[in-house]
This record gives structure tokens, sequence and C-alpha cells, in this order.
């Protein structure tokens, strides 16, 4: 099939190059949007991202020029309009599980580093500055730890963090018995959050979860706790944990999403200005660590989304069954 690739980058263009062995790939840097859906013009297949928009117009646009499916190559679809995509008679397949250990990995990086405060650290040493001064940080061991979400990435992570030697709590709709025999205990949300020295935020983005994090919730955690995500960006108000951090409430945000990355996240920007005035502020806490979505960012899941990505549209050019319809 002929594909139109959108919002690539370098190492999708290795990755999905070094597994294409069958399908005739068009790469764009350019995000799907309003204004380059035409690009997609004599293609029968689209690859998207997290970023690409395809609410109702979008895929209507898609039908017109011959879209049959949209491939998205992650596990989130929460940026596809599902009902258009089925009465447009546009199939949806995505990549429900790639690498979770990588994600749950840069969880634990992003949680170690908030603590023990290592770039920092890094730079003060390359700057001749050996002094230890304000960069305590604290035993994980003992400590207790909330994951909420706990499909496959919150079981690695919470894998890792009773491997650690913390108390691990859990909320999710049902409870996972592989889970409670590990140990981990699971809470409502609520109490969860006024029980967890460090919450971690592993589920999808959906209307039941936008703003999980918000002004009643952050009110509840203990005070000086530690939030991480690396789920969806919009789990979290961040207006709200602003405020939280500003009056000591939230003691450390560590957060490789954010709810307003579409402009920002995957692009130098290095010699822009940030209009962005809520990142901006973030920036400048000293508690608070961003990277830029780079928690599928591993040699293991480039290659699963690659291969699983380019399985989905040859099943689909082939009528196969498909797996990971949405």
């Amino acid at each position: 099939m002929k594909i139109a690739f959108f919002s690539t980058q370098p190492y999708d263009r290795e990755y999905f190059e070094r597994y294409n062995d069958q399908h005739e790939i068009i790469f764009f840097e350019a995000r799907l949007n309003e204004q380059t859906v035409k690009l997609a013009a004599g293609c029968e297949a689209i690859c998207a991202f997290v970023n690409d928009r395809l609410d109702a117009g979008i895929i209507r646009s898609l039908k017109e020029i011959g879209i049959k499916i949209i491939a998205q190559r992650c596990a989130g679809f929460n940026n596809v309009d599902i009902a258009a995509a089925h009465e447009n008679g546009i199939t949806v397949v995505r990549v429900p599980a790639y690498s979770p250990h990588a994600v749950a990995e840069h969880a634990l990086a992003l949680l170690m580093t908030l603590n023990r405060k290592t770039h920092k650290a890094y730079n003060r040493v390359r700057e001749g500055n050996f002094s230890l001064d304000r960069l305590t940080g604290f035993d994980l061991y003992g400590k207790t730890v909330g994951i909420v979400g706990t499909g496959k990435i919150g079981q690695c992570f919470a894998h890792i963090m009773y491997g650690l030697g913390c108390k691990v709590l859990a909320f999710d709709l049902i409870a996972n018995k592989k889970m409670e025999s590990l140990g981990v205990q699971y809470l409502p949300l609520l109490e969860l959050l006024q029980q967890s020295d460090i919450i971690s935020l592993h589920c999808p983005l959906n209307e039941q979860t936008k703003h999980l994090i918000n002004e009643d919730t952050l009110r509840s955690m203990k005070d000086g706790a530690m939030l991480i995500n690396t789920s969806r960006g919009a789990l979290i108000d961040t207006k709200a944990v602003i405020t939280s951090l500003k009056n000591g409430k939230l003691g450390y945000l560590g957060i490789d999403v954010y709810e307003l990355e579409e402009k920002l996240f995957f692009h130098d920007l290095s010699e822009s200005v940030i209009t962005d005035d809520m990142l901006v502020r973030l920036l400048g806490f000293p508690n608070v660590l961003i990277t830029s979505h780079q928690g599928f960012l591993t040699d293991e899941a480039l290659t699963q989304i690659a291969q699983i990505t380019l399985q989905n549209i040859t099943d689909f050019a082939a009528q196969k069954p498909l797996t990971n319809k949405v």
C-alpha cells in the first residue's frame, strides 16, 4: 500500500525503512491537520502519531482522497475521532504495546533525577562547582508509591518500585490479580493520593481521566509529594499544578508529556521565543523536570512500533483479521 507518513522524525524514517519490504512510504515532516491533509492524496493509508489531528473534519477529508486505513504508530488514540472514522468506513489500528519497559523506566529516570538532583549536579561539576549544598534527596526504600493505571506500563513500573523496596499502591477500574499477588494494594483514587509519597500516572486519556490531577485532587495529596506523568499531558490540569507548586503543596513534578505540547514537542525551538506562558512558568521551577515525550525512545520500542505498524497495514491489505483494530 501507499502510505502517507506524518510527523516524521529521523528515527521514524530509520526504523520504518529498515523493516519495510513491501509498502511505498512517503514521509512528511508536517503534522496532520487541515492544512496538510491533502498531502495524503494518492495514498491508501496514513501513519499518524500522538499530535496529529484526526477529528471528524479531517477524517471526512481523508475519505474524500481515498484513505482506507489510519495506522497510529503509538498506543494512544485520543487524537482520533473513532466514531467519525467508523462512519466514513476508515479502519483505525494502533500499536497497543511496544515496550512498556521503555516508558516505565523513563518514569523511574524522572523520579530518580528529581530526587537526587543529578541534572543539577552534572551542570555544577562541569563548571567546577563540587559543592553538595542543596542536593539532598531521600531514600526511595520504604516510601509509598501510588500508581494510577495498571496496564502493561503501570505493571512494569510497579515491579520496578517494588524491587526498590517501596510500598506500592494502585488505582484502576479493575484490580489486577497478578499485581495483588505481588503485594500491590488497590485503593480508591483519593485514598491513594492521600497516602502516596510519589504518584505516577499510567492511564489513557479520555473524558473520565482528563484533568484527573486538578485543584481538588492536588489538595488531597501529601504535602511535598512527587508527581510523575509519562502518559498523556491532559491528565494534569497544568494551571492547578503551577498553583500547587507555587504554594509548596506539590514538592516535585516530572513530566514527559504536556497538555499543550502539540506545537512544541519534537521540534528544535532553541532559537525561538516560547510563547506558552504555562510551560515557561514550569521551566522556572527548580523542582520541575520536563522531557519532550521521549519515554518511548528506545531501540526495542522503535523496532516494535515499526514492525507492528507495518504488519497492521499488511494484514489490512491482505484482508486478514486485525488484532490491533480500534
